[in-house]
């Protein structure tokens, strides 16, 4: 049996070290320590700087490791764009307030609200100026603020179109929640007038700026594994207190379709890149639930479009949540979860190779879905393009929905007129880096 040598058992001090040494054991001696001024300054680790900008060069092997993609600096507060929340519900407290914290282009700089207490609370937590906060009969006075360069309005459904022509004349560009209104109408008529104000409108459709939904539609524009065949959407939760405003006709205009129905109208013509020619519904509501006296519990319908893909598409206010998308080719399946939340996407791929099932989830970095729709409302301005989601795209979905609503009370399909390009009522392509 070899002999074991056991350490001294003292502690590794300096005066300890030394004593093992003297014991005729070898210890490397440990190096000087480096200050910051004897650090070394390659350009490679110290970058350089570009139009204001720092930019640092790739370390990774280009040709075996993926390409990195350089974040674009967050800009200095002084040349973000404005921005007035009217409004401050749960989503506007609980997410888009938030959100500004992860933008790199927007700051949040006024405020409007029918409750004095929580716009005092709000404001004096994010430094809003006290004359930037305003009242509903305020508002108009907000065409006097040269900090203001766009409204975000974020109220019940039937108070959008008003506000929308309110800023408008105040010559602010908006930024308007879905669905944009609760009638064609409605949205004809924001269109129209933020058009003659020379002002942009953009509806907050959150999905097509999402990292998830943005791959997926990619994977289907290219073909990788196949023609888009068939798309399956679903959108449903279990709604509570029927005082809820969305519950109300006069201030929601329906139920589930334009509340959380919509997402699945919305992101499956974007996935598609087509407008539907044909749509088939059905609408019913539990009978004597108290909550489903003045809309619609369910909708269920079918979208045929002009390539031939087929979707069916669900939303419901009295099931338990579900947030799904599937998009089917002959190659495989795509299955987006969570795909119209918050938060929580996950793309998984099934596919067959070389005759075994392959399922495959994909690695997409998840960023504030919010946050990059303020980004991208702020860069519009700045450069002056025309959003992706501009106010053409929701009064489209506004009259698909009314085909819809109109097929469920027929209970007939409903021909509708084809397009005539791709992304027919959308702005320019996200650049790929936002």
């Amino acid at each position: 049996m070899s002999a074991i040598t056991t350490l001294p058992s003292f502690a590794l001090s300096r005066r300890g070290l030394l004593r093992v040494s003297a014991a005729g054991l070898t210890i490397p001696a440990f190096p000087r320590l480096l200050s910051a001024a004897d650090t070394p300054r390659e350009p490679i680790d110290i970058g350089s700087v570009e139009d204001g900008k720092v930019a640092m060069p790739a370390i990774s092997n280009v040709a075996t490791e993926p390409a990195q993609t350089p974040s674009e600096p967050p800009l200095s507060r002084d040349k973000r764009v404005g921005f007035a929340v009217v409004g401050l519900g749960r989503l506007t407290l609980e997410e888009i307030v938030p959100a500004f914290g992860e933008s790199k282009k927007a700051k949040l700089v006024a405020l409007v609200s029918g409750s004095a207490e929580k716009m005092k609370a709000v404001g004096d937590a994010h430094d809003i100026k006290p004359e930037a906060r305003y009242t509903y009969d305020q508002f108009d006075r907000i065409a006097a603020n040269p900090d203001v360069h766009v409204v975000y309005i974020v109220l019940p459904n039937a108070l959008h179109h008003e506000f929308t022509l309110r800023a408008a004349a105040a010559k602010k560009h908006v930024l308007c929640e879905k669905p944009m209104a609760v009638s064609s109408l409605e949205a004809h008529e924001m269109v129209t007038a933020c058009a003659t104000a020379n002002v942009k409108l953009m509806i907050a459709y959150r999905c097509q700026y999402e990292k998830a939904n943005r791959h997926l539609a990619e994977l289907a524009a290219t073909e990788k594994h196949g023609p888009l065949k068939l798309v399956e959407a679903v959108n449903a939760q279990n709604q509570g207190d029927p005082a809820q405003w969305r519950l109300k006709k006069a201030l929601a205009g329906g139920g589930s379709l334009p509340d959380i129905g919509l997402y699945c109208l919305n992101t499956v013509r974007a996935l598609t890149r087509e407008e539907p020619i044909e749509i088939e519904a059905r609408a019913w509501s539990t009978p004597n639930d108290p909550r489903f006296t003045e809309v619609e519990e369910a909708v269920t319908w079918l979208m045929r479009f002009p390539s031939g893909v087929q979707a069916t598409c669900a939303t419901h206010y009295g099931v338990h949540k579900a947030q799904t998308m599937i998009a089917h080719t002959p190659g495989a399946s795509m299955l987006l979860e969570n795909a119209f939340a918050y938060r929580g996407q996950r793309l998984k791929i099934s596919r067959t190779e070389n005759g075994k099932d392959i399922e495959e989830t994909s690695q997409i970095r998840a960023m504030n879905q919010f946050a990059l729709e303020l980004d991208h409302m702020a860069d519009c301005v700045l450069t002056g393009r025309t959003p992706r989601t501009p106010g053409e795209e929701g009064l489209q979905d506004q009259l698909l929905m009314e085909a819809i609503y109109r097929s469920a009370a027929e209970e007939t399909s409903i021909a509708l007129p084809p397009s005539d390009r791709p992304d027919a009522f959308r702005g320019p392509q996200l650049d790929a880096n936002t």
